[in-house]
């Protein structure tokens, strides 16, 4: 009896921790998980990853990945993620985005850098050293019509000076996805006064 006990104890804590994972599943393995729930088509051309602003951390819970599909009337099929769990697939009418080239795909062999290791690298800029970041909002694409290198846009929050409990937005950083340089820093300290 008791080591039936322990058995089912092991196995409830196994599927704990397998539950904790998910909600913080990373960019590139929701992409992996959404390949399963596009057509076959689609497959493998993701064309955009993004999140909503994440809730109580600096990692987002929410997340989109965004394929070519050349059958949508919009050539786009989103997969959203809430907790690592697909809760919807979608054909969104992305009009801007078949006028602009952003819904050429993004070519995997060039993703080294995934979204936890982009918001260390962005929390750890020299600038924030002294500001409480709390939260993050990201977006993976191609860094432009022509330039098809992989780029994570990320978006940070910080607590105000004069009153912690408040966060503003202080900007974004631009990284390579290749190797994790920042590109670009489009930061705003100056909002948290």
């Amino acid at each position: 009896m008791k080591r039936h006990l322990a058995c089912l104890l092991l196995v409830s804590l196994v599927a704990g921790a397998g539950t904790a994972r998910a909600s913080d599943a990373t960019a590139f393995q929701l992409m992996k998980e959404a390949n399963r729930h596009v057509g076959e088509d689609a497959k493998g051309k993701v064309t955009q990853v993004r999140s909503e602003k994440s809730v109580g951390s600096l990692v987002p819970n929410i997340w989109y990945v965004v394929f070519y599909d050349r059958d949508a009337t919009a050539k786009a099929t989103e997969v959203k993620f809430a907790a690592g769990q697909k809760i919807a697939v979608k054909r969104p009418s992305r009009i801007l985005e078949l006028g602009s080239g952003s819904y050429k795909e993004i070519d995997r062999a060039n993703l080294k850098i995934d979204s936890n290791k982009a918001i260390e690298t962005a929390v750890k800029e020299p600038l924030l050293a002294n500001l409480t970041v709390t939260n993050t909002q990201l977006w993976l694409e191609r860094a432009g019509r022509d330039d098809g290198s992989p780029v994570w846009k990320i978006r940070l929050w910080a607590a105000k000076v004069r009153k912690p409990s408040d966060t503003v937005e202080i900007g974004d950083l631009y990284l390579s996805a290749e190797d994790g340089k920042v590109i670009k820093n489009d930061l705003k300290i100056h909002r948290v006064d």
